[in-house]
């Protein structure tokens, strides 16, 4: 197959940019940038003056949670308690219970609580996580499936002045819960993380690196696998509780094939801004894992061969995860481990540098810097420096990778590359422009930097001979729009593998 008629955008600065695309097999064919191919007789698409690139990758996504967030309440946006209760009275269930998700209360002028929620769900049990999935809203129904089970260690359980539960669980308690008594089937997720692929394909992602190892999402991945394979590339986390299952089972990270393979261990040191629980270095917030106690996952980790990425919200959190990793340098770097911390949301200003000088990655979402914008300057307004300080990051040295955090945010790598520039979501202006990236920067961090982290530089992220044919085709060349136009950019098409997975020519 040959893509020619375009301007097609290799991502290597050693050769930025082609007039046509020779593809054979799932391969990037030689002869990038002439037309002259030694291919017999091949397809060729028109691609009428579009623009190629590499196909996008999602580095910090939970996607089947994604997938079925698409089927349930869905709460954002809600402007307070009563907007809520109307989008939960409106739905329809399909089973026992009702579930929904992207509640934010900190503008409410009345707080979620069971008996609200009583009023529009009666006896049906109802669980609706919040947006940053830490903390769950529950109607009485819900908490009498606990049978008052509700307090474990690392969680929040809300009480009334009486002690009685509000209906609020906030981070070990609310995923306690979860797990016991609200987890869709496997059946369930199957069925809509398949559509959830096809959703990703319209919006140019090829791969993902996916967070949700704590549903057996490779076994949810797998199911699809073995039965009508793949069409997109997941490197898949698995919890760090896990690892001596996992070593007795003799699963060691890399196993898997071009489409499905272990990667990497998940650790979470705090909780989140959105629910006021971030470990800040004044003292609040919520410490769900010990500097210590990460020391030794790191460690426990890289005797496995495993890299880790921690979940870290607060400075005080970000700080104790490169105090851990700096501590066991010497274990993991000698291995070659692509270690990184997630989200890296509030860095104080000191230990912005200390990334980049370690070898730690930042995997970052580049849409949360306008969407909490409001949040941080309420809560964090101290401390903004350090806050969503994404060019800072990248200014140092440090990795960049870009991800959306779905469903937290919505799975759109062309909205987190216009949030990465733009720093708005709407009408307003730049939220701390002087952290905004450029257009070229914040494609990188959406294409060949997640492709490094997975150790597959060499076979993705680029369009270039030898590479895996993974690609999208976009309405308009996004390096040559003004930043002001970048909403008009369109994904056209998307290829996986030298197979189109998403609206196939002509076009």
């Amino acid at each position: 197959m040959i893509l020619e008629n375009g301007l097609v955008r290799t991502m290597d600065a050693s050769l930025p940019r082609a007039a046509a695309l020779a593809i054979a097999g799932d391969r990037i064919a030689g002869g990038v940038g002439t037309h002259e191919w030694a291919l017999p007789t091949p397809d060729r698409v028109d691609l009428g003056g579009r623009c190629v690139m590499p196909a996008f990758t999602d580095s910090h996504v939970h996607f089947p949670s994604w997938s079925l967030a698409q089927r349930q309440v869905r709460l954002e946006g809600a402007a307070g308690l009563d907007e809520a209760l109307d989008r939960v009275r409106a739905y329809e269930p399909t089973g026992e219970w009702i579930r929904g998700t992207g509640w934010r209360d900190a503008a409410w002028a009345e707080r979620p609580t069971a008996a609200a929620l009583d009023t529009v769900t009666g006896a049906t049990p109802t669980a609706l996580w919040a947006k940053d999935y830490h903390s769950l809203w529950l109607n009485t129904a819900a908490l009498a499936r606990a049978r008052g089970d509700l307090e474990v260690e690392g969680g929040v359980v809300e009480r009334d002045e009486r002690g009685e539960p509000t209906g609020i669980l906030r981070e070990e308690a609310a995923w306690t819960f979860r797990e016991r008594h609200t987890l869709a089937s496997e059946d369930e997720y199957v069925e809509a993380t398949r559509a959830g692929i096809r959703l990703a394909h319209s919006r140019g992602v090829a791969a993902v690196h996916d967070k949700d190892g704590w549903l057996g999402s490779p076994g949810i991945f797998g199911r699809i696998h073995a039965r009508e394979g793949l069409t997109m590339r997941v490197w898949q986390s698995l919890p760090h509780e896990r690892l001596a299952e996992l070593e007795a089972l003799g699963l060691r990270p890399g196993l898997g094939d071009d489409f499905l393979r272990l990667g990497y261990l998940k650790a979470f040191m705090d909780g989140t801004l959105g629910s006021r629980t971030a470990w800040m270095l004044d003292g609040s917030g919520v410490a769900i894992t010990s500097g210590e106690q990460l020391q030794e996952v790191i460690r426990a980790g890289a005797r496995a061969g495993w890299p880790v990425a921690v979940h870290a919200i607060g400075d005080r959190a970000n700080r104790e995860a490169l105090d851990a990793f700096e501590a066991t340098r010497a274990e993991w770097q000698p291995l070659g481990l692509r270690q990184r911390i997630e989200h890296a949301q509030c860095v104080a200003p000191e230990d912005l540098a200390r990334f980049a000088a370690l070898d730690v990655a930042c995997s970052v979402q580049f849409v949360h810097a306008p969407s909490d914008r409001d949040l941080a300057e309420r809560f964090w307004s101290d401390r903004l420096e350090g806050t969503y300080a994404f060019r800072s990051l990248w200014d140092s040295g440090a990795v960049v990778a870009n991800g959306s955090d779905a469903p937290v945010e919505e799975l759109d790598p062309l909205a987190g590359v216009r949030a990465g520039v733009l720093r708005t979501l709407d009408e307003r202006p730049s939220w701390r422009a002087d952290e905004s990236l450029t257009v070229e920067q914040a494609l990188l961090a959406s294409t060949v930097t997640p492709a490094w982290l997975a150790g597959d530089e060499r076979r993705r992220g680029k369009l270039l001979p030898g590479f895996l044919a993974d690609l999208v085709v976009l309405s308009r060349d996004p390096l040559e729009s003004p930043v002001d136009e970048l909403d008009a950019v369109e994904v056209v098409a998307t290829m996986v593998g030298g197979r189109w997975v998403h609206n196939p020519p002509p076009w």
